[in-house]
């Protein structure tokens, strides 16, 4: 009798940060007026839209890429690339007043995702 495959670390936050990732780039898109409610009127709706987009191509890409023999390590590399960058925007642009405080809370999350990302590569060096 095969055992069946216990998804590894890796594989759990691919999936957690791809899922998360959908959804938080789906609610600009869905309902712009909550979000602009917890984050903030936007001088261009574009922006959102684009970015929104991009977030959910990002969450599909782990989401797929999460089975793969390789797809943990392209899933990290997608989780690491979007959550560096959107905390990078949240701590330039919370301080110069150009986006509101609320965003520390995304750059909670974004750290969160990161260290999640780091945890689970130590765990599959061990």
């Amino acid at each position: 009798m095969g055992r069946a495959r216990v998804p590894d670390r890796a594989d759990t936050v691919a999936v957690a940060h791809g899922l998360f990732n959908i959804v938080g780039g789906l609610w600009p898109l869905v309902h712009l007026r909550s979000f602009e409610w917890v984050f903030g009127p936007k001088a261009d709706d574009w922006l959102q839209m684009t970015t929104g987009g991009l977030l959910v191509s990002a969450g599909v890409a782990q989401l797929a890429a999460a089975p793969g023999p390789q797809g943990p390590v392209q899933a990290r590399r997608i989780g690491l690339g979007t959550a560096t960058t959107l905390l990078a925007i949240d701590l330039i642009y919370v301080p110069k007043g150009r986006i509101r405080p609320t965003y520390l809370l995304d750059a909670a999350m974004q750290t969160g995702w990161i260290a999640a990302w780091l945890r689970s590569a130590a765990g599959a060096s061990r």
